[in-house]
This record gives C-alpha cells, structure tokens and sequence, in this order.
C-alpha cells in the first residue's frame, strides 16, 4: 500500500491526527513531512505495524504508548506504561521554575532534586537547559527508574537516578524540590483511557488527593537549604488545601500560586524568607 492508502485506512478506523502521527513515528518523518511521500510504497512490514498499532489504538490505548515516545518541551522523551505521559501543564512548571531560578538564584551548582520523576522530562529539561546544576531524579517505580535512565542516556545528560520514596532515601540539603506527584482523589472520576492505562501509582493520593504533599511537605524540613523553592504542580482545585498544607508544615515561607494558560491553578511555588 501507499502512504496515502494507509493514512485513509488509519482515518477509517481512528482519530486522522493519530493515523498521521502513527505512520509517521514508524517511518521516522516529521508528521507534516508526509504531504511529501503521499505517492511512495511502504515496505510491507510497517504496513503490518501501522496495521497493528491502529488496532491496539481502537482499543483505547494511548498514542504516546503505541508510538513509545512523547514531546515535552521540545524534546522527545521514551514513555511507556510504567510512567505518566508528560502533559502540557507540566512543561508550564518547567517554564515558570526557570523564570524563578534566573530572577532569584545563582544557577551554579544549585542542588535540585526532581521528586516522582516517571519519565525524567522534569529534571532532564531543567538540567539540559541549565547544565550547571546538580540534578537527582527520583521515583518509587524500579520500573519508572528504567525509563528515565534511557531517557537520560538518550540525551547525554549527568544527573542521578535514585530509588526512594520522594525524599526518604536522600539526605539534602536541596536548593530546590520539584515535583508533578500524584494528586487525584482516590474515588474521583477521570477519563477512561488514563484509568485503564497511566500507572495508578503516579495517579492517585488518598482520599482527598494530597497525600503525597502532605508526606514531602514533611519530609523536606531537615533536608532544605537556608535559601529554597519548591515548586509543585497541582490539581486546578487544590490551591487553598495545597496552600493550608504549606503553611502547616513549614514556617517563614511565602507561596506564590500561578495559573496555566487555561486559567486554571495549576502551580505552587514556596520560597524561603
């Protein structure tokens, strides 16, 4: 079959969009690049991948999942089952903490530490747009672990990768803690392709949801440095319990709340005073 013969194939049983970005990932073309091979054979053992992974697409599975990669801030990452797929919001955290890392921080040998780091785009962004700062990646998930390992053979970039739950197995001090954890509430409803795929480990946090800020919030205040951000995405709705938790556990610190470009709250930024 030709490529255009097997996009139509794609568009008669899935999302065009998701037809193009397949064919496109299994010839190792740009999406856009396809225009330019409408007319060219393909050789029959991508036909029978395409075929196959559209199949696996019907049934509900994620993109990022059958294509094995995702962008995240201009980079490509290898994603799987074992972490969460990297959103859009999240390259938002990564922005914002830049701004504040330039306005407030001498950047050189910063410590950060980049807590459920599921695939590494956090800490390896950070670390490939700043190389001077000494980065560790950390996640529960042996599995997870794997991932952000490649990833960050992949790039080329020195960081540590450490398995702990967030700050348990590490000793500080840290400049800066950044963390996108799990902050879904245990019984809260939320799309059938994430529940029936993303890893509930990176999902989920106890029954209100903030469990996993309530255990670094608690973990963190031995292993700070005397001037530290933390920086944190939230659930939209989480900002004033988020915030409460905060002020409960830490003293002389100021919050800065940020909204994403869908005007929700989305970020929280604690600062040392």
């Amino acid at each position: 079959m030709k490529v255009d013969e097997l996009i139509v194939y794609g568009k008669s049983k899935i999302h065009s969009q998701h037809a193009k970005m397949l064919l496109a990932a299994l010839l190792n073309v740009n999406s856009l690049e396809l225009l330019n091979y409408l007319d060219e054979e393909v050789p029959e053992n991508v036909e029978k991948e395409f075929k196959e992974k559209v199949a696996e697409l019907v049934k509900n599975r994620p993109i990022q999942y059958v294509i094995g990669n995702v962008n995240f801030y201009g980079e490509e990452f290898i994603v799987n089952e074992s972490t969460l797929i990297p959103r859009f919001e999240t390259e938002e955290l990564v922005e914002n903490t830049m701004i504040y890392l330039d306005e407030f921080f001498d950047t050189k040998n910063l410590k950060v530490v980049d807590l459920g780091t599921g695939t590494g785009c956090i800490g390896l962004t950070l670390k490939k747009l700043i190389p001077s700062l000494d980065m560790t990646l950390v996640d529960i998930s042996e599995n997870a672990l794997e991932i952000a390992k490649q990833n960050k053979e992949k790039k080329g970039l020195d960081v540590d990768i450490v398995k702990s739950d967030f700050l348990e197995e590490l000793e500080g001090p840290f400049d800066i803690i950044i963390s996108n954890p799990p902050y879904i509430k245990t019984n809260e409803d939320i799309e059938n392709i994430v529940k029936e795929n993303e890893p509930h480990l990176a999902l989920f946090a106890g029954e209100d949801g903030l469990d996993c800020y309530r255990t670094i919030l608690s973990q963190c205040k031995n292993k700070l440095s005397k001037k530290f951000m933390i920086a944190f995405e939230i659930g939209c709705n989480q900002r004033e319990d988020v915030t409460n938790l905060i002020y409960q556990e830490l003293e002389n610190v100021q919050v800065i709340c940020k909204k994403d470009l869908s005007n929700r709250d989305r970020m929280i930024f604690i600062f040392s005073k």
